[in-house]
């Protein structure tokens, strides 16, 4: 008898091919006894059995005759051979009939075939956890200089704590010695006897309130250019409208329109002391408003350097980075919308007032043309603010909210206010110099912040083909030329020669009309320090290769 092919096509025809065997040993078996004879043992058949199992379908084909070779996501190949020869003694003495031979070789197949079943799931089921079963992710853990080893600036909680209550002092205490043509730092000023009726009331908390708000609706107003600020550590990048000069030209017609129809906006003038006083309550309370909010926040918008665990210096420094209230961003808005613009506005109110006296002085009118042209540069050039520290480093807190609505329009408005009451004159040959100053402190100012602008948006512009720059690490590059070689900070050069101008509009006779020259230098070397600080980390061995490069940190030769 022929033995069996090793693969066959198909289960159906292996099936029959099994039949026709068991008939042919029962013919073999009966001319055996017909004989008188025993039958000789008669060699067991190789059977080679190919089990397909692919993960699109359970169906396992037989031997096709070919061993696939490749493995892909999508389709798996299992193969397995089994080859059955040469069934021992003992199987054939258990096996005295051709049938339960045939039932032990369906036995053996189909316990093969569970096991291949068996290692098919295995197989299914690895590949599947490694496709699709991503990584565990890692609960975050706050970081070490955040909360382990927080690193505090203006020394600390204890500072922060002083500075909550010595800045509104400040305010109060430089304004209310500053009256009335009297400027002296040496005399204690005396306290009125209804405190609370001089330095509060309902009508100027709603003028103050009037005010805030109609510079918000102007903010939100689609007019102006939409630009996309620094990359954030929670991924993408927020959207800011910069249309704070269409504010400035609104809010100066709106007052030029007041005047023309006799509106009494010199009450401005008359209730200073009052709408400063609303200006402090507010931003106290929207400080601990943004405390409380961000609590609730996720902790990727928090601040990187207000989220120590302190409650004070926290408070102080801000906790989340980009506040917002729909599209409104706070921190943004309030950097130079309602105090700034409210600067130049109460400035001129006091020319205005002046000249209804009957008393104007050039000098006044000078150092209010200097700080409006001060106030529109900022905010026509209002994008540039997107890369500064207070955007992209420094949360919304007390210091910027106290600072942006009540030091700024109250404190920086001090030369005029004091020109209005003192009614003090200087002659041409005094004030054209002063002109002269202002206009080179402006120049300084104007070119390094263009020039520093321009490179970080195209470090390829022609312009700079010829200056020497630093790459760095982190894949911006250093312009070590212009007005970037003469010293590290030459916008905050020309910063401190243009207020310098405005303090020599009052003369020599007072020192407290020069606080803000004296106090604006101490601002920007802190500022200065702190940058140096972030610039070492973000840069490297690059950042030292600059300073080495150009020594020199504000006043060139000088420091």
């Amino acid at each position: 008898m022929s033995s069996p092919k090793k693969t066959s096509k198909s289960p159906g025809r292996s099936k029959a091919r099994g039949r026709s065997t068991s008939a042919s040993r029962k013919v073999t078996r009966s001319r055996s006894r017909s004989s008188g004879r025993k039958p000789k043992a008669e060699p067991q058949p190789e059977v080679e059995t190919t089990i397909e199992v692919t993960k699109s379908t359970k169906r396992i084909p037989r031997p096709s005759g070919k061993s696939p070779s490749r493995v892909s996501k999508r389709e798996t190949t299992v193969t397995t051979r089994i080859v059955t020869s040469n069934v021992s003694a003992e199987q054939e003495q258990a096996s005295v009939t051709p049938v339960r031979t045939s039932s032990r070789i369906s036995s053996i197949l189909e316990k093969e075939r569970e096991e291949s079943a068996r290692l098919r799931d295995q197989l299914r089921s690895e590949m599947l956890s490694n496709l699709k079963t991503p990584p565990p992710l890692e609960k975050p853990q706050p970081t070490k200089s955040t909360r382990e080893s927080p690193h505090y600036e203006f020394m600390g909680p204890i500072g922060t704590f002083f500075l909550i209550f010595l800045l509104p002092f400040t305010v109060y205490y430089i304004n209310w010695t500053c009256r009335k043509g009297r400027c002296s730092i040496l005399e204690i000023p005396k306290l009125p006897r209804n405190i609370i009726g001089e330095f509060f009331e309902v009508e100027s908390m709603l003028i103050f309130l009037a005010w805030f708000f109609f510079q918000v609706v102007l903010a939100l107003l689609p007019v102006g250019s939409v630009y996309e600020g620094q990359p954030l550590k929670s991924g993408g990048r927020l959207k800011y409208r910069c249309n704070g000069f269409f504010a400035l030209i609104v809010s100066l017609l709106t007052l030029a329109a007041a005047i023309y129809f006799k509106c009494p906006v010199t009450k401005i003038v008359d209730k200073f002391y009052k709408l400063m006083t609303s200006a402090v309550v507010f931003s106290i309370s929207l400080s601990v408003c943004l405390y409380i909010s961000s609590r609730f926040v996720n902790p990727k918008k928090l601040a990187p350097g207000g989220n120590t665990g302190n409650v004070i210096y926290d408070f102080f420094i801000g906790r989340e980075l980009n506040p917002r209230v729909g599209s409104l961003d706070l921190k943004f808005f309030c950097e130079l919308r309602p105090g700034l613009i409210g600067w130049v506005i109460m400035d001129w109110i006091m020319v205005y007032k002046a000249y209804e006296t009957g008393t104007l002085p050039a000098n006044l009118i000078l150092v209010t043309v200097f700080q409006t042209i001060y106030v529109a540069d900022a905010l026509w050039f209002e994008s540039a603010i997107l890369t500064t520290m207070d955007i992209i480093h420094d949360g919304f807190g007390f210091m910027l909210a106290f600072g942006d609505l009540a030091w700024v329009p109250f404190l920086y408005s001090l030369q005029p206010r004091f020109l209005y009451e003192s009614k003090l004159v200087l002659p041409w040959y005094c004030l054209a110099p002063i002109a002269l100053l202002n206009l080179v402190g402006y120049t300084i100012f104007r070119l390094s912040n263009s020039q520093k602008d321009r490179f970080r948006r195209d470090p390829k512009d022609p312009l700079f083909s010829g200056m020497e720059v630093i790459p760095t690490q982190a894949g911006k590059k250093l312009l070590v030329s212009g007005w970037w070689g003469l010293c590290r900070k030459p916008n905050y050069l020309g910063d401190l020669i243009m207020a310098l101008s405005w303090s020599l509009t009052t003369g020599f006779g007072q020192i407290l009309t020069y606080f803000y020259p004296i106090y604006f230098l101490v601002l920007l070397i802190h500022r200065e320090r702190r940058d140096f600080e972030q610039c070492q980390k973000k840069y490297g061995s690059s950042w030292n290769k600059y300073c080495e490069k150009v020594p020199y940190r504000i006043f060139p030769y000088i420091y």
